[in-house]
């Protein structure tokens, strides 16, 4: 808890994982409703949002990712012991 409280340790990145699992379904369920819904667009509309929508997703969610490895191992490396 004192990691958490006196922010040692990053809480972000554990919950990161969590919303791309949230972003990919909400990407499925609604690429699918554009597909078979009567004003949706279509088939190829909606198989173009679920390509794009799970790329741009997987992109969004490694590029947050990326930050926080940064962050870490600036940590390693102001910590390290000259």
């Amino acid at each position: 808890m004192r990691d958490i409280f006196f922010f040692d340790s990053m809480l972000t990145p554990k919950i990161i994982t969590f919303v791309y699992w949230l972003m990919l379904f909400g990407t499925v369920i609604s690429s699918i409703s554009i597909m078979f819904t009567q004003y949706g667009g279509g088939l190829l509309y909606g198989l173009g949002v679920l390509i794009g929508g799970v790329i741009g997703t997987r992109i969004w969610c490694e590029l947050l990712i990326v930050l926080f490895k940064i962050h870490e191992n600036l940590n390693k490396i102001a910590n390290k012991p000259e």
